[in-house]
């Protein structure tokens, strides 16, 4: 989660604060404080931006996404088996979009007032914050490959039921789990609360020695494991059950352009949402390698981009019930691709 007191490095911050009188005299054998050059650019109207406008995004979102993904849930839990792969893994994107979803509260009461709750409770935050929000993502690209899977077991006649099938999804969830628990990891060992302007905020303070190449290496990680992999491989995927689609027997056209509709419409609203803050930060991560953000007009411009951008990246969190359950087979009933076989879109 963006902290505002996790501000950038400038370039003339050094020169800046020597000609005010206010950087102290380094000598070798002083240690460096990594944030205390950033004293020089002053956040408070980022700080009071986000303190309007990230607690009503996030009550919104709280408020349609927990009425969306605990639908799901009970659904899945009370009323549906668990068919396919597809199946186990929408009811786990319902469950991480809820884990997700409630650390939306202690994020917007740290936009208003600060981080009060101890470090304990900031390191648990900001783990189950980063961890949901890779495993989503990662469970959407299992969700696309398993409907291309579906599609050439429909031609091929193979069936993936059975026990074996369903101890193999179970693997594969807990493996998507356990790599999403890996890439919040950082969060959890680095996440502690700081005190900025006077204020204290929840947020990731790395090592001295690590402090530039650890930010800039993660953030490079979480657009290529949480943006860039599951991109590619809805696109590759939805591609191939697009034109297994378009050349199936038996189908009427509209079906056809009905279950097309939908595999747009995932892919688009994965790009829409996600696309606009995977690209602030890759900026944030060449300015960390490059010191590319140079004075204290444009840290502020992308620190709102981040603030905004994250708010759009979380919404898919509202908007994966809809895509994922409520227009899926396991809700609105199969589409056939033969007399004698289902598929699941």
């Amino acid at each position: 989660m963006f902290s505002v007191s996790d501000d950038y490095i400038f370039k003339e911050t050094l020169t800046d604060c020597y000609n005010a009188g206010t950087k102290k005299d380094f000598t070798s054998n002083e240690s460096y404080d990594y944030f205390f050059e950033h004293s020089v650019c002053d956040k408070e109207e980022v700080r009071f931006f986000g303190g309007i406008f990230l607690p009503i995004i996030y009550a919104l979102a709280l408020v349609v996404g927990l009425a969306g993904n605990a639908l799901v849930v009970v659904v899945y839990v009370s009323r549906l088996r668990l068919r396919t792969l597809t199946d186990m893994c929408i009811l786990n994107l319902a469950i991480s979009d809820l884990l997700l979803l409630f650390t939306l509260p202690f994020w917007a009461a740290d936009a208003v007032h600060g981080w009060n709750l101890g470090v304990p409770a900031c390191k648990v935050t900001s783990f189950l914050y980063s961890t949901n929000f890779s495993c989503g993502m990662l469970l959407l690209a299992c969700i696309s490959v398993d409907r291309y899977r579906a599609v050439a077991k429909s031609s091929t006649g193979r069936s993936g039921k059975g026990q074996r099938a369903k101890r193999l999804w179970i693997l594969v969830c807990v493996g998507l789990w356990t790599l999403a628990s890996f890439l919040g990891l950082p969060e959890l060992i680095f996440s502690t609360v700081k005190t900025s302007n006077h204020r204290m905020g929840c947020t990731s303070v790395y090592p001295q020695s690590m402090a530039q190449p650890a930010k800039a290496s993660l953030e490079l990680l979480e657009v290529i494991l949480r943006f860039l992999l599951p991109f590619l491989v809805m696109v590759v995927c939805y591609c191939l059950v697009g034109r297994a689609l378009s050349k199936a027997a038996g189908v009427q056209r509209e079906q056809k352009w009905r279950a097309l509709r939908v595999l747009l419409a995932v892919v688009a609203v994965f790009l829409l949402t996600q696309l606009p803050y995977n690209v602030v930060k890759l900026c944030r991560a060449m300015d960390i390698i490059y010191h590319l953000v140079t004075n204290c007009g444009v840290s502020k411009r992308l620190d709102r981009a981040v603030q905004v951008t994250e708010s759009l990246a979380l919404s898919h969190a509202c908007i994966n019930p809809v895509l994922y359950a409520f227009i899926g087979s396991s809700f609105r009933g199969h589409i056939a691709l033969h007399d004698t076989t289902t598929f699941t879109i």
